[in-house]
C-alpha cells in the first residue's frame, strides 16, 4: 500500500483575513467621506434648480397669459408661512374666477419651503438688497421682469449659490458662489 499523499492546503491565515478587512474598512470609509463632501452641494443644487424652475414657470405663465404674475420671498418663518416662496397670479382668490381687482384679491399659490439648513442669503432687487423679512419681485406679459438677484446659503457649511433675474429678458442665469454683475461701463457701448 502507498503512502497517501496529501495537497497542500490552501486556505488564508488569520492575519491576511484581517489586513483584507482593514483594507475595507479604510476604502468604505473614504467613500463615505467623499459622498458627504458631495451630498450637501447636491442638496443646494436641487433647491436652486427647484426655484428657478419656479421662475422660469412664472416668466412663462406671465408671457403666455398676457398677464403679470409675481413671486413673493419671505425670509423667516412663522405660523402664516415658512422661509421660502411663492408665486401670486393676477386671478382672483376664493374659486370665483377672473382677474383680481385689487392686489390682496390676488390668488397666491401654496408656499414652496426652502429645504432644511437652506435659507435666503440675501435678495438684492433693483439694487436694494433685502437680508430679512418679505420682499416681492414681479414678471410681466412682455416676458421682463423685476431685476434681482437671490443669493442661498446652505449651513453649517456656508456653501452659496446665486440666481439672477435679468431685468430686461427676465432669462435666469446661474452662479456658483456670490455673484455682483458689475455696473456697466462706457466702453461696454462702444
Amino acid at each position: 500500500m502507498g503512502a497517501l499523499r496529501t495537497s497542500p492546503r490552501s486556505a488564508f491565515t488569520l492575519v491576511e483575513l484581517m489586513l483584507v478587512v482593514l483594507a475595507l474598512a479604510m476604502l468604505s470609509t473614504i467613500v463615505y467621506v467623499s459622498w458627504e463632501a458631495l451630498l450637501p452641494r447636491t442638496k443646494l443644487n436641487s433647491a436652486v434648480r427647484e426655484l428657478a424652475a419656479v421662475l422660469q414657470e412664472t416668466r412663462s405663465d406671465a408671457i403666455s397669459r398676457g398677464l403679470e404674475f409675481r413671486v413673493e420671498y419671505y425670509f423667516e418663518a412663522d405660523e402664516e408661512h415658512p422661509r421660502g416662496y411663492r408665486v401670486i397670479t393676477p386671478f382672483r382668490a376664493g374659486g370665483v374666477g377672473g382677474l383680481a381687482a385689487w392686489d390682496e384679491d390676488r390668488l397666491a399659490l401654496e408656499w414652496r419651503p426652502l429645504p432644511a439648513n437652506i435659507e435666503f442669503r440675501s435678495i438684492t432687487i433693483n439694487g436694494e438688497v433685502f437680508m430679512r423679512g418679505r420682499c416681492e419681485v414681479r414678471f410681466d406679459a412682455r416676458g421682463s421682469a423685476t431685476d434681482h438677484m437671490i443669493q442661498l446659503i446652505q449651513r453649517p457649511y456656508d456653501n452659496v449659490y446665486t440666481i439672477e433675474v435679468q431685468a430686461l429678458t427676465g432669462l435666469i442665469q446661474f452662479h456658483d458662489g456670490e455673484f455682483a454683475r458689475a455696473a456697466p461701463d462706457d466702453k461696454d457701448f462702444q
